[in-house]
């Protein structure tokens, strides 16, 4: 219901932004990876024709990776890009004033396949066990932390082998590995091979003190320019979260955007498409930074100044408030 309040809220707030005399069309230049879930939900926006009933004009630059988009962002040359509330944070220590809104609560999981004997992530013990990202990747450092609760220490209990998702993806299927440990829509590919959900990220949460979904990527921008363009920043808001609706209640808003997934196997889309769905924040604000909060210092305490810089706390201005009671 919070998360129909909230649409509801914003498309309030761009229905009378658009009643007023005189209003000019706004541009918004967003950094967007190229082969990123930010560029369906832009296909969706554009196919719908929000953009225009938001009365926004959008700028795409497409980049290589997230890197480029934090580059973009930094150097003033995007207005929005994605990126996660642990790096807006650090950011803030450092003395940049960016913030974030949330985006997605997709996480990765520890996938095995259909017929391993690994039953519960007790069993990674002593098992070859393949990570998506290095060291420092946010999802493996949550799973070392519930692990610990239980006494395993997956760092030496298990084999651990370090690599680019794709190659992960892959190496997983060739059987080199046991299990995996990747991003979620690696993970929806393996699902669609027949993989098994050993358990998702989301799904250990709790345990580390979080009380419901996260969200993990967000709109990132800088909260000086937000001030300057607050009308625009509500409309933008309220337009992505009438795209994110069509996507949940629509099977043919995703027929559109298919041939932006990279692929044509029938079970691949509907993987992807029941992952994203299930990835759509439905919480408010308040919830989500608190549960930020309490995961900000699981990380901080297993992932030391290299993961978070300076600050042992989550900054408080890190998540954005779009309207009053969001």
């Amino acid at each position: 219901m919070r998360f129909f309040g909230r649409s509801f809220a914003l498309a309030t707030i761009l229905a009378l932004t658009l009643a007023a005399p005189g209003h000019a069309t706004d541009t918004i230049r967003l950094a967007v990876q190229k082969t990123g879930t930010f560029s369906w939900e832009l296909a969706t926006i554009r196919s719908a024709e929000l953009d225009k009933e938001a009365d926004l004009s959008l700028e795409v630059t497409e980049l290589a990776s997230p890197e480029a988009g934090k580059i973009a962002l930094r150097a003033g040359n995007a207005d929005i890009m994605l990126s996660d509330w642990l790096w807006v944070s650090r950011e803030r220590a450092l003395g940049a004033r960016l913030t974030f809104y949330p985006y997605s609560s997709a996480l990765g999981a520890v996938m095995v396949p259909a017929s391993s004997p690994i039953r519960t992530l007790a069993d990674l013990k002593g098992r070859k066990l393949a990570v998506g990202g290095g060291p420092i990747d946010k999802s493996w450092l949550l799973l070392q932390a519930r692990m610990k609760q239980d006494g395993i220490d997956l760092k030496s209990d298990a084999t651990i082998v370090y690599g680019a998702p794709p190659l992960i993806a892959a190496k997983a299927l060739d059987g080199e590995m046991d299990a995996s440990l990747n991003f979620w829509n690696f993970c929806a590919q393996l699902e669609a091979k027949g993989f098994r959900r050993l358990a998702g990220i989301e799904d250990i949460l709790p345990k580390l003190g979080a009380k419901g979904a996260v969200s993990a990527v967000g709109y990132v921008f800088d909260e000086n320019w937000a001030a300057s363009h607050k009308d625009a920043v509500a409309r933008f808001i309220a337009m992505t979260r009438k795209a994110k609706q069509l996507l949940i209640t629509s099977d043919a808003a995703w027929d559109k955007i298919a041939p932006l997934t990279g692929t044509s196997d029938p079970a691949l889309l509907r993987t992807y498409r029941d992952r994203y769905r299930d990835g759509i924040p439905r919480r408010s604000i308040v919830d989500e930074e608190a549960d930020a909060r309490v995961l900000y210092r699981v990380l901080a305490e297993i992932g030391g100044r290299d993961l978070v810089g300076p600050a042992a706390e989550l900054d408080p201005g890190t998540f954005y408030h779009a309207v009053p009671g969001d």
